[in-house]
């Protein structure tokens, strides 16, 4: 799956890898891309190339040690790495090309920016504690005083995640700061695509250069993995990069 909004912009590349492929008997198997979530190491290890062959020839890529933190982790070598890497950090950000920069989840928000002028590009993990520390403001400030880019230049997109009609904190007293609470929906559900939307406007992303996939993944588990419809389920990716001109896919 692909955001309009990033497929229109030249010199960049992403993707939203859903949780089935088909085998070459065209039946449907699980594209799993997280270690130690149920399936073999080196079938995830085969999967991860492949992730990374459907966007283009000579990419590594660069995962986030993924902790539920906020701590924003830079990509800067210049040096192209002959092996996947793993920053730490719940966010990934690098102006740096060959790279793909890779977030897995299963219900929690992959968040992609672009600041399509520098030619910066970030990837961010953000669950329910992520929002709380607000990861996305975070991210957005690295990148204005690491690389110089504007909030009015960048473009937002926050991928398919749980949605108000599944996230539910019976204990949001107790887990979720006050300034929270107006965002409960009906029971004790609560809407984060809209917190992290307002997240981005806060840090100065213009309302129009952000899009939300609307897109819930304990409803629609037919296409994605999901922590709160099984707690045993698999991770699915989403992943950004800068092209290098070598023929990327949009």
């Amino acid at each position: 799956m692909q955001f309009p909004k990033l497929t229109a912009l030249d010199g960049f590349f992403h993707g939203i890898f859903l949780r089935l492929e088909s085998d070459r008997l065209n039946l449907p198997e699980d594209f799993n891309l997280g270690m130690g979530s149920g399936t073999p190491d080196s079938r995830v290890q085969a999967n991860r190339r492949r992730m990374l062959e459907a966007l283009g020839q000579g990419l590594v890529g660069v995962y986030a040690r993924q902790t539920h933190g906020t701590k924003v982790g830079i990509w800067n070598s210049k040096a192209i790495p002959v092996t996947d890497i793993r920053i730490d950090g719940d966010a990934l950000v690098t102006n740096r090309e060959s790279g793909a920069l890779v977030i897995q989840t299963a219900d929690c928000q992959a968040i992609i920016i672009i600041d399509p002028v520098r030619r910066v590009v970030a990837n961010i993990h953000s669950g329910w504690r992520g929002s709380v520390g607000n990861i996305i403001g975070r991210t957005i400030r690295t990148m204005a005083d690491d690389y110089g880019s504007r909030p009015l230049d960048m473009i937002g997109c926050i991928g398919p995640s749980l949605g108000p009609c599944c996230a539910e904190f019976v204990n949001y007293r107790d887990e979720l700061p006050e300034h929270f609470w107006e965002y409960r929906r009906s029971g004790d559900y609560f809407d984060f695509w809209e917190i992290s939307r307002n997240q981005m406007l806060e840090a100065g992303v213009p309302g129009d250069q952000i899009s939300v996939s609307g897109i819930c993944t304990k409803c629609n588990q037919h296409l994605f993995f999901s922590y709160r419809g099984d707690p045993r389920t698999g991770r699915f990716a989403t992943v950004v990069g800068i092209d290098d001109g070598g023929g990327r896919k949009a």
